[in-house]
C-alpha cells in the first residue's frame, strides 16, 4: 500500500526534492527505462515517448500535446507544443527512428502522436503513470517520475559542454536561473582548470 501511495505521488509531482532524492536520470538509466518500456503492452509507444521526452527535454504536457503536424519529416524538426512551449525553438530529431518506433506510419491520419489505447490523446496523468510504472518494472532503487527525463536532458547537455544560453532556449526556460542548475552539477566542469 505504501509503495502504491509513493507511485501516485511520483506520478503527479513534476519535481520532487526531498533531501538527497534524485531529480534526473543519466543516459544509461534512460536506456534502461526504454528497454523496460518495450515490455509494456504498448511498448513501441511507451519507449518512443520516453526517448522523445528525454532527447528534447519535454515536459509531460508538451509530450502529450505533440501532433504529427509538429514533426517536419523532411527537415527533421520538432515543434514543441503546450502551455509553456511558446518560448521554445524548434529542435532536431531523427525522422526515420521516430516514425519507425512509434509504429504509426499507417495511422498518421490521427492527429496526436502519443495516443491512449482507445485512440484518444494520452493524458498527462496517463503518461506520468506509465513512466512511474516503467521505472518500477526496470527495478530502479528510487522512484521515477516523468520530469526526471527533462532534467536528465539538461544535465547531459551541460555535461557535454553545451552553452548555457543554448540549453535555456532548448528547454524553453524563461529564466537563466532555471538552467544554471544543470551546469552546477556537470561533473567535468573543472576538468581543465589545471594542466599539471
Amino acid at each position: 500500500m505504501e509503495n502504491q501511495q509513493q507511485l501516485e505521488v511520483a506520478s503527479s509531482v513534476e519535481i520532487v526534492t526531498v533531501g538527497s532524492m534524485r531529480e534526473y536520470l543519466t543516459e544509461k538509466e534512460v536506456d534502461r527505462l526504454i528497454e523496460a518500456a518495450k515490455g509494456n503492452r504498448w511498448g513501441h509507444r511507451d519507449a518512443t515517448a520516453i526517448l522523445i521526452a528525454y532527447r528534447h527535454g519535454l515536459r509531460a504536457s508538451e509530450l502529450v500535446a505533440l501532433r504529427w503536424s509538429d514533426l517536419e519529416l523532411q527537415t527533421g524538426r520538432l515543434h514543441a507544443a503546450g502551455p509553456r512551449a511558446a518560448r521554445r525553438q524548434c529542435t532536431q530529431f531523427w525522422p526515420g527512428r521516430v516514425v519507425h518506433c512509434v509504429g504509426c506510419r499507417g495511422r498518421r491520419h490521427l492527429p496526436v502522436l502519443v495516443r491512449s489505447e482507445r485512440g484518444a490523446p494520452l493524458s498527462v496523468a496517463g503518461y506520468q503513470r506509465m513512466v512511474a510504472r516503467t521505472g518500477e518494472a526496470a527495478s530502479f532503487p528510487f522512484l521515477i517520475h516523468s520530469h526526471m527525463l527533462r532534467h536528465g536532458c539538461g544535465f547531459k547537455l551541460a555535461a557535454d559542454g553545451q552553452d548555457t544560453r543554448a540549453i535555456q532556449a532548448y528547454l524553453g526556460h524563461r529564466s537563466i536561473q532555471s538552467t544554471v542548475r544543470y551546469t552546477a552539477l556537470a561533473p567535468d566542469r573543472f576538468k581543465n582548470f589545471w594542466k599539471d
